[in-house]
């Protein structure tokens, strides 16, 4: 290959992967990020981007080019040139999507991983908040104990010692509906301090549902006789949807409802207004 040839192919491939990488990292096609999980989902679905963009860009610049520069003209009405094979070429094309796929495979996996999902269906071990944490930044463990499952890390309490928030959640044909234990609240929407660990205990009357918040970067199926824990702490105050994201029947699209994330003192303000009185004392 002429060093032109090679210089310019050089050339083009730095480009194309800079635009990538840019393209990546500078189009957010993602919801607000409103929890401490959506740090690591987000750094992954961005070198996912950057890769998908290379590779469409790629892939489309050389068709386009191949469509014009080798076209067949008007006065050709030859055979094409009789072509073999080219073993470089077919040893680049074959390691670099190797090489990606590689790397896609154990960066994944390492996320997963950190989320709980290696964990055994049935073993309540538990995870602390800060695996979603780099793990340069991770205290040496002690592992924590957790629910396996997408999304499914559970702790006691946060690094910084708040104590988990419990709710009680029921899904039904068609709607959740949220309890928290120890104030008699039963609402229809959920409501959670900002800055404090939540722990879900999810179940399903019927069929199987799934919990899904989109800016908290969670989903979780509800399977109805295998309770689920569910834990997440939120970062920003706000009214989030919460989605069932597994088709549950007729009604299925109309299964929404939300999570407000409070200020502290908002969200004990809430508990004050929404806490039935005592009942009266009998004589």
């Amino acid at each position: 290959m002429p060093i032109r040839t090679a210089l310019t192919a050089l050339i083009a491939a730095a480009a194309l992967v800079l635009t990538g990488l840019w393209i990546g990292n500078g189009v957010n096609l993602l919801p607000v990020d409103a929890s401490t999980n959506a740090g690591a989902y987000d750094a992954l679905f961005r070198v996912l981007f950057s890769i998908g963009t290379i590779l469409f860009l790629g892939i489309s610049i050389v068709l386009g080019y191949s469509l014009v520069r080798f076209r067949r003209r008007a006065s050709d009405s030859g055979d094409g040139m009789a072509i073999e094979g080219n073993l470089p070429l077919e040893i680049v094309w074959t390691a670099i999507p190797a090489v990606v796929i590689l790397f896609i495979g154990i960066y994944s996996f390492d996320i997963y991983d950190r989320m709980g999902g290696m964990v055994p269906l049935m073993d309540h071990s538990a995870m602390d908040h800060s695996a979603m944490a780099p793990a340069a930044m991770q205290p040496e463990p002690q592992r924590p104990r957790i629910w396996g499952g997408i999304g499914a890390a559970t702790a006691e309490a946060d690094p910084v010692g708040k104590p988990a928030l419990p709710v009680d959640v029921t899904a039904m044909q068609f709607a959740f509906i949220f309890h928290y234990p120890g104030s008699e609240i039963t609402s229809g929407e959920l409501h959670v301090p900002v800055g404090q660990p939540v722990e879900l205990h999810m179940s399903a009357l019927d069929v199987i549902h799934a919990f899904w918040v989109p800016e908290f970067r969670l989903k979780q199926d509800v399977i109805p006789g295998q309770p689920t824990v569910l834990s997440f702490t939120a970062t920003r105050a706000g009214t989030y949807p919460i989605i069932c994201a597994e088709l549950c029947g007729a009604y299925h699209g109309g299964m929404r409802t939300s999570v407000v994330v409070h200020e502290p003192d908002d969200y004990q303000s809430w508990l004050q207004q929404n806490t039935p009185p005592p009942p009266p004392e009998q004589r």
